[in-house]
């Protein structure tokens, strides 16, 4: 039985535009309604159950989620599931699929364009407090990525919704030519991480919106931000099924994912071993899937500055500080790699001794804090251990900080140091935490730094140059075309805004498709072309066939 759609039109979204950045200024509405929320959350341990097929399900497997900032404190017990709980997540997506592939693409996209009110609205100061505790995020630094950019992709992924359904063939006389573009055949395993609470909700909401069911697996070190995001898409309308939600370790469940013969496409952000050993379990189990998998993801970077010898030092040093120690250095794209001119490094130097061991932090409640702890005892190994390299090494000056101290939390203290070796491991490795290399190139081997910002690292995430002169930008954009797939000019690397710069990078650094962007959501679906004549023939033969009389 044919079922007849009880509206007729061509939907227009609303147009999308971004979300204004709330600043929580002392005596602020906003600031007063945050604390009281951080407040609630802080003494309400929360039991974070997995959700599949828009159920709870527990296994008694428990994480304990706690704050950076103060290890002892515990916020939620996260349930861990396993290879069963995948297949069960698995096979929800399936049975979600035909009635969620077949919705009208509106009904799809009113959904979260409401979750995106929502959060604008009665849910952001939920999803911030989340973040703030659980991530060790400032309040700044949550309300640009757990609120505004997270609302940002949602409102934008609708506006490229419709662009892509808009975009359709030409239509000769005599037929109608269209393309359908179906969701992918399967599920999308959608694997998020610990440091964008926005990340982590537009992996798996992205296929989603193009008709897809999603399986998605949340970093367990985020778990408490993921868990207040599953309740406001419920709250949205978001039906069972489409997005089911598994936390535990990623060995297991990602073994089980990747052999799995529905598996439709992976959607990702995490480090680049990570990203490694994925691709390369796809290739073994090739045979296994009924179609082959879109492999969407973005990963590591060692993101640079490159200041020409006319460079604003004020405007450097800045840059710097922000861009390598907003959210402890633990951005994609934070700054980690800067190439100084000798004639700007003695001004540099000195502003930033002078201003990096002034940077408060601490307890993101306390709103005075720049910084807070990075994630995890593995992170703050991780930096130890770099910086006890940095006290040990050879031709390697620190310009500033050095420090780690995990005894209330996993605090390192932001550092910078400077090597005389371009190709250090400082310099070419990801360290992903609140440590700035610095090496200073000779004045006039401009070219030459250029090639070694090229060259140096295996990553091609973000990147800035800094110059008073039109002809060294000019010349940093054609030799660094391939090593930033976001590029800046006079500004730090960090901070892209959905709509207006589109987010990825290549080489070691992803496979480039631009979250938030028409790029990301085309990868999402597989277009169908469809042609119909009007008037068929019903004469097999052609006019050329016919025979040519001659004479009278």
């Amino acid at each position: 039985m044919v079922q007849i759609s009880g509206t007729f039109g061509i939907p227009r979204p609303p147009a999308p535009h971004n979300e204004a950045v709330k600043d929580y200024g002392p005596g602020s509405a906003e600031r007063g309604r945050l604390t009281q929320r951080l407040a609630g959350m802080a003494d309400d341990r929360v039991d974070i159950p997995m959700i599949i097929d828009g159920r709870a399900v527990t296994s008694g497997d428990i994480y304990e989620v706690v704050m950076p900032h103060d290890t002892k404190h515990v916020l939620g017990d996260a349930h861990q599931g396993g290879a069963q709980h995948l297949d069960q997540a698995a096979a929800a997506a399936r049975r979600a699929h035909p009635e969620w592939s077949a919705l009208p693409w509106e009904d799809r996209a009113a959904i979260f364009l409401r979750a995106a009110e929502l959060l604008a609205g009665p849910w952001r100061d939920t999803i911030n407090a989340s973040t703030m505790l659980g991530q060790s995020k400032t309040v700044h630094q949550a309300e640009i990525d757990a609120a505004c950019e997270l609302i940002d992709f949602w409102r934008f992924n609708v506006h490229f919704t419709a662009r892509i359904y808009e975009e359709q063939p030409i239509s000769p006389p005599g037929m109608w030519n269209q393309v359908d573009y179906r969701p992918l055949e399967g599920f999308v395993f959608a694997v998020t991480p610990f440091n964008f609470t926005s990340i982590a909700a537009n992996l798996p909401t992205a296929p989603a919106l193009m008709g897809n069911t999603v399986v998605w697996k949340p970093s367990l070190t985020q778990a408490h931000s993921a868990h207040y995001t599953m309740k406001l898409l419920e709250a949205a309308g978001l039906p069972p099924g489409v997005i089911n939600m598994i936390h535990g370790p990623g060995p297991e469940i990602g073994e089980a994912a990747l052999a799995h013969e529905e598996l439709a496409g992976i959607h990702f952000t995490g480090s680049t071993p990570t990203f490694n050993w994925m691709w390369r379990k796809v290739g073994e189990n090739v045979d296994r899937y009924r179609q082959y998998p879109r492999i969407v993801g973005e990963t590591g970077g060692k993101d640079f500055i490159v200041a020409h010898p006319s460079a604003s030092v004020d405007a450097l040093a800045t840059a710097i500080v922000r861009g390598g120690f907003e959210y402890q250095g633990q951005k994609c794209s934070a700054v980690s790699r800067v190439y100084v001119a000798s004639n700007l490094w003695e001004g540099l130097r000195e502003r930033l001794a002078d201003q990096v061991p002034e940077i408060p932090m601490g307890d993101v409640t306390d709103f005075g804090n720049f910084m807070g702890a990075v994630i995890d005892d593995r992170a703050f190994a991780r930096h130890s251990a770099a910086l006890e390299e940095v006290r040990s090494s050879a031709g390697v000056e620190v310009v500033a900080g050095g420090e780690a101290d995990a005894s209330t939390g996993y605090f390192v203290r932001p550092t910078v140091v400077r090597t005389e070796d371009p190709g250090s491991r400082l310099i070419r490795e990801e360290l992903f935490g609140p440590i700035v290399t610095v090496y200073v190139y000779p004045e006039k081997e401009w070219e030459a730094a250029l090639e070694l910002v090229d060259e140096t690292s295996p990553y091609g995430l973000t990147g800035s140059v800094f110059s008073t002169e039109e002809g060294p930008i000019v010349e940093a954009k054609r030799r660094l075309r391939f090593a930033a797939g976001n590029f800046y000019v006079n500004d730090k690397p960090t901070g892209a805004v959905v709509g207006q710069q589109p987010f990825g990078g290549a080489r070691r650094s992803g496979t480039n498709d631009k979250a938030g962007s028409i790029w990301n959501l085309i990868r999402w679906v597989s277009p169908r072309s469809i042609k119909e004549t009007f008037v068929p023939p019903t004469d097999y033969r052609y006019p050329y066939m016919d025979s040519e009389r001659t004479g009278p």
